[in-house]
């Protein structure tokens, strides 16, 4: 009887560390590429909150 003993089977997948890490990258560079794409849009409406008076323009701007 092998009670105390187990046995050891070789994974050939993936482990949940490596998976994590896979997934965060794919995530970071999809985030990273929808603010490339959209940063000129930010800058322009940036610019525009800019020539309106940003936070000084209290009444100004309903």
């Amino acid at each position: 009887m092998n009670v105390g003993i187990r046995r050891r089977t070789r994974r050939t997948g993936m482990s949940g560390r490596q998976l994590l890490m896979a997934q965060a990258a794919v995530v970071g560079s999809m985030a990273a590429a929808l603010i490339v794409k959209e940063l000129p849009g930010i800058m322009r409406e940036l610019r525009i909150y800019r020539m309106t008076g940003g936070l000084r323009a209290k009444r100004r701007y309903p």
